[in-house]
């Protein structure tokens, strides 16, 4: 029995010794915890001890001087008989802490890796290690002399020098003296900086058997020299290395395992020398640039029984010959390649074949029962993200005995009859199946379930699957993970389905067309990890019982249902609660106190819901927070000043609710990416909240009642790329630091009191597409695909591919931005990426128009329009190339519009009205073709089509125009009935804003809406 302490600490060192009364305690981690040497006396009290951990403790500690003023150090320990393995990793320790260790003569594995050892050890009498069988010291990269390892472990097994940077630095000839270690049978020497030279120094050692030299500088010839004696090494990783000649290979006959991940092969594998190594059983070349010839001659190897040749670069067809005769293969990878074609026939040769994983090709053609039911050794295949068919020529599809695993992803979407394969019918040992992305048409095979009683892994997600979703009849324990999603599943969840399937650790039943009620059976998983039933049609409560039962939830998702009540049960248990997203519902209330006890939360959305009351306190207790979203609901009061302790939050959303009061000038989160607190009620000054957040991403303060100017200290937001600060009351002129921010995308300063000229150091800034705006970084989640396949020989670990499924915690950034005289919602994505702008409009800006704005050549949009601007537009727009949207209307504009605009070919939306212009307007060319009179109106010296007025040279209407202006009317039949219609159109409204009250709250805030503009429209005359 072990037991592991992992920091429960009562003064400090104080109390330890009382561990010594658990007689069965082996196991002890103490790792990163702030002790010293005072600790180790109560350590030396438990006699039963077995693996004690000590990793990060003793960072600082001068163990030296502390050996110096008589301190025993870790002689403290000798007495722990029973001691067999000792973590001392990453603790600043030299060589002189080795002699010390040396009293622990019990020990048979220390782990020493990340110090600072030399190798200049001084040897005592009595310093014995002899029953040490494995020494970690990887990571020190002091070391220049290895020899003292020979005379302190003499019975060594396993060595890991690996990242220790040893090149240069040792001498590579003294590793020969390794071979004085009769009993050495692993060494790891990854990442050293070594070339070949290493391999003739380590030849001395006749007794390895594994020899790792991984992310070396191994290339070109080796020179193999006399007493090379590497006659029992069975395993070499020569992964990330850099070859031209492996001829050196061959001579090493007892070889049993040959790892060339990721290496750089010049040249061709040279096959007849590779084919003398006659124990050759694996070989695995993935992610090495192999030519396909490889597989034309491979045949030779035929000792071989795992092949693996991922991500290698081969294209074209399989050949019919050569690699067939590999018989015994039990294991052949050749996934993520760009093979095409058939699967060769002569496969069925293969008969001993356990693994067959063939995913991300671009094979075709009939799933063969001729090739597959000669493969009666197969235990996993996987066909995932090819173009397959089901053989239905054959009448005779019997099962394959030995079928656990089978992966047919994407592959089967093509097929014209677009159902399960027939063979499937057949097969009843299956563990594992994923059928995910292939549009499957017909009832929910729940036959799957009942044939394959053994049943681990159920994957049919983005199917096209109808009907009630049911489940089988008898409890199916093996059960661990569901994913039905993204189908047209309808009718209520199965009540009993927490009770068929009560060992599910992962469910996933979202955007199907489910209705009714949670069961409350679903709280009966007690081994549950995620769950998601969003986008379906639930409605009522979430369940009680699964706030109580479920005690290893860590990610649920109820999002977009008809879900009511109070946000989440009074009592829960869901300690270990990281993500919860229960947005777009119907609840409504406060934000319960039992969400308290769910410290953990990581992210959590409850946006678009009817949450009422304060923000609690109690949220900056969930120190781990990464992003909150609270969008949409109807909160009030201020925020909390205790959501400044959240420091390491990224996303923010509390925007569209009632909050109040002044932003908490503790709001400098050095990690903070997004915030959205637009559309509240926020006074007071913008002051030296933000300030230090450097991270700042997005800062949306549209639409509440801030005051003052923008600080100068916006210039230092350097990573900032969207600042809206639209219908606020901020006042003062534009400063000049916001120029500072270069990555900036778009700007939104409409709708305030801004006065002054418009910066002309604007065009400083590119306003360039960017993916700032939509990265929001990766903060979890839950895989229910992504594999790791099998572990060769002893079994194989069932897990579905599904690379592009992931249960995303990510909030959903959407920015609101006026453009095309409409205001639109851009959620994250390439749109928002490319998307940039500026507006501001419904201001009291004057002065001329800079022509610098000119030289803004990536920006979308640009709006002028509502200022007290003067001067001529600028020639220089016409350099504005991927501009859509331009109004300059309603400012004190002269000139000419300049005719070089017309070049502006995606312009969509083009407004001068009300301005002072004078001229002809610009030809009917290209966009300008477009646009009609409104984007001309309001200019009494503009002529040319298509106003509908000409002029003379005297600037008057012709005298043609002047007689056509005339006409009759009887004035007293107008204005009796204008008097009697408007009578009844005000009585109309009057009744219906009276009968219905939602009409009338939208005539209040429509009519609010009006004075608010008409207040900064002619407010403006008076600054």
């Amino acid at each position: 029995m072990g037991c592991c302490i992992l920091g429960v600490v009562l003064d400090q060192n104080i109390g330890f010794e009382r561990l010594s009364g658990l007689t069965n305690l082996e196991v002890l981690s103490l790792d990163y915890f702030p002790f010293n040497d005072s600790l180790l006396p109560s350590l030396a009290k438990i006699v039963t001890l077995k693996k004690l951990y000590l990793s990060g403790i003793f960072q600082g500690w001068d163990y030296e001087a502390a050996n110096n003023n008589n301190s025993q150090g870790f002689e403290r320990l000798s007495g722990l008989s029973n001691l067999e393995e000792l973590y001392l990793d990453d603790n600043d320790f030299n060589e002189s802490i080795l002699p010390s260790l040396g009293k622990i003569t019990s020990l048979k594995k220390l782990s020493l890796g990340w110090n600072k050892i030399t190798g200049r050890v001084p040897i005592n009498k009595g310093f014995t290690m002899s029953k040490l069988e494995e020494l970690d010291l990887e990571g020190n990269y002091n070391i220049t002399d290895v020899r003292f390892i020979c005379k302190i472990a003499i019975s060594l097994k396993k060595l890991y020098l690996s990242d220790a940077y040893l090149n240069g630095r040792i001498n590579i000839q003294s590793l020969e003296r390794l071979s004085c270690l009769s009993k050495l049978e692993e060494i790891y020497l990854d990442e050293n900086d070594f070339n070949e030279s290493i391999l003739s120094s380590l030849g001395k050692i006749a007794s390895l058997k594994k020899l790792s030299l991984m992310g070396n500088k191994i290339s070109g010839k080796v020179p193999i020299n006399k007493g090379f004696t590497m006659s029992k090494l069975e395993e070499l990783y020569l992964d990330y290395n850099n070859f031209t000649d492996m001829r050196f290979i061959c001579k090493i006959p007892s070889l049993k395992k040959l790892y060339l991940r990721k290496a750089k092969l010049n040249g061709e594998i040279n096959i007849q020398e590779l084919g003398k190594l006659k124990n050759l059983q694996e070989l695995y070349l993935d992610g090495s640039s192999i030519n396909k010839s490889f597989l034309h001659k491979v045949g030779v190897m035929t000792s071989l029984n795992v092949l693996t040749m991922r991500t290698c670069g081969l294209n074209g067809s399989l050949p019919n010959q050569g690699w067939c005769e590999l018989k015994n293969l039990q294991e052949l990878d050749l996934g993520h390649n760009h093979l095409e074609g058939r699967l060769p026939s002569c496969l069925a040769n293969m008969t001993t074949l356990r693994i067959l994983n063939l995913p991300f090709n671009n094979f075709n053609g009939s799933i063969s029962y001729t090739l597959m039911s000669s493969l009666q050794s197969l235990e996993y295949l996987s066909l995932s993200y090819n173009t397959l068919v089901d053989d239905t020529k054959s009448q005779s599809w019997t099962s394959y005995s030995q079928l656990k695993v089978l992966l047919l992803s994407s592959s089967l979407a093509r097929r014209p009859t677009r159902t399960i394969p027939r063979f499937l019918h057949y097969q009843d040992k299956l563990q594992a199946i994923d059928l995910s992305h292939n549009n499957l048409v017909g009832k929910f095979p729940t036959w799957l379930l009942e044939n394959n009683t053994r049943l681990e892994i159920l994957n049919l997600r983005n199917n096209t699957f109808t009907n009630p979703f049911h489940v089988p009849y008898h409890p199916n324990p093996h059960i661990r993970k569901i994913d039905i999603s993204n189908n047209d599943l309808g009718g209520p969840i199965p009540t009993n389905l927490g009770l068929v399937f009560p060992n599910l650790v992962h469910l996933n039943m979202s955007q199907n067309a489910f209705v009714g009620i949670i069961p409350s059976s679903l709280g009966n998983l007690v081994s549950l990890i995620s769950l998601d039933l969003s986008s379906n049609h639930l409605s009522g409560t979430i369940p009680g019982h699964l706030g109580m039962g479920c005690l290893h939830l860590e990610y649920l998702k109820l999002s977009n249902n008809n879900l009511s009540g109070h946000l989440f049960p009074a009592k829960s248990y869901l300690t270990r609660l990281e993500s919860l997203f229960l947005d777009h519902n119907h609840f409504s209330g406060k934000i319960p106190y039992s969400l308290s006890s769910s410290a953990d939360l990581i992210a959590f959305d409850f946006s678009s819901n009817s949450l009422s009351g304060m923000l609690p306190r109690w949220i900056g207790n969930m120190t781990n927070l990464l992003e909150i979203v609270l969008a949409k609901n109807q909160l009030e009061g201020p925020i909390p000043i205790e959501l400044c302790k959240v420091k390491k939050i990224i996303f923010l959303d509390l925007s569209e609710n009632n909050l109040s009061d002044f932003i908490p000038l503790c709001f400098n989160s050095l990690n903070i990416k997004h915030v959205h607190l637009g559309k509240n009620r926020l006074s007071g000054p913008i002051t030296s909240a933000f300030k230090n957040s450097s991270a700042l991403v997005t800062l949306d303060l549209r639409h509440n009642r801030l005051t003052g100017n923008i600080p100068d200290w916006i210039g230092n937001l350097s990573s900032l790329s969207i600042l809206l600060l639209k219908a606020n009351h901020l006042q003062g002129m534009i400063p000049i630091p916001i120029c500072l921010l270069g990555n900036l995308t778009m700007l939104d300063l409409s709708n305030n009191k801004f006065t002054g000229p418009i910066p002309h150091c604007l065009n400083k800034i590119s306003f360039g597409p960017t993916d700032q705006k939509s990265n929001l970084g990766s903060t979890g989640g839950y895989t229910f695909g992504k594999s790791t396949y099998f572990e060769t020989k002893t079994q194989i670990l069932y897990e579905t591919e599904d690379d592009d499924y992931f249960l995303n915690v990510d909030a959903q950034q959407e920015v609101e931005f006026t453009t095309k005289r409409n205001t639109y919602s851009y959620k994250a994505g390439d749109i928002l990426n490319l998307l940039s702008g500026i507006d501001l409009s419904c201001n009291c800006l004057s002065g001329e128009i800079p022509l610098e704005l000119g030289y803004l050549s990536n920006i979308h949009a640009l709006n002028l329009s509502h200022n007290n601007l003067i001067g001529s537009i600028p020639t220089t727009f016409s350099n504005l190339k991927e501009i859509e949207s331009l109004d300059l209307s309603h400012n004190k504009l002269n000139g000419s519009i300049p005719p070089q605009l017309i070049e502006l070919n995606f312009l969509a939306v083009f407004s001068v009205a009300d301005n002072n212009l004078s001229g002809r307007t610009p030809e009917r060319k290209g966009q300008f073709g477009t646009f009609d009179e409104s984007s001309y109106m309001g200019n009494p010296l503009l002529y040319g089509p298509p106003l509908p007025n000409t002029w003379n040279k005297t600037g008057l209407p012709s005298k043609d125009k002047r007689e056509e202006s005339g006409g009759f009317i009887d004035m007293d039949f107008f204005c009796i009935s204008f008097g009697v219609s408007y009578t009844i159109v005000l009585l109309g409204i009057v009744a219906v804003l009276y009968i219905n009250p939602y009409w009338r709250q939208v005539w209040f805030s429509f009519i609010e809406v009006c004075i608010t503009k008409s207040f900064y429209f002619f407010g403006c005359d008076f600054l």
